[in-house]
């Protein structure tokens, strides 16, 4: 079965960068949307960022102008470049493609300190 595997997580002091990566560990085809999500502890997994196979992004207001989202459809990667981090952005950050299927990662750590 095909799985969603993450890289890039870790802890930065705040005003840092991280860039996360998400490939499928096997053959996806014809991956339409791909998106950033996160999840805070004791909060519910929200938006961060989403292309679609157009390249049209969408952000969620508190990154905007600090992430920024791409994809590599040849790799069929997707990509979380985060500049200026900020303590609230600490959570748990997955990945997720969209095809006929909805795959989702398994999540990496971002822990940002002031």
């Amino acid at each position: 079965q095909v799985q969603l595997v993450e890289s890039g997580g870790g802890l930065v002091q705040a005003g840092g960068s991280l860039r996360l990566s998400c490939a499928p560990s096997g053959s996806i085809f014809s991956i339409n949307t791909m998106g950033w999500y996160r999840q805070a502890p004791g909060n519910q997994r929200e938006l961060v960022a989403t292309i679609t196979s157009v390249s049209t992004t969408t952000y969620a207001d508190s990154v905007k102008g600090r992430f920024t989202i791409s994809r590599d459809n040849a790799k069929n990667t997707v990509y979380l470049q985060m500049n200026s981090l900020k303590p609230e952005d600490t959570a748990v950050y997955y990945c997720k493609m969209t095809t006929v299927k909805v795959y989702w990662g398994q999540g990496t750590q971002v822990t940002v300190s002031s």
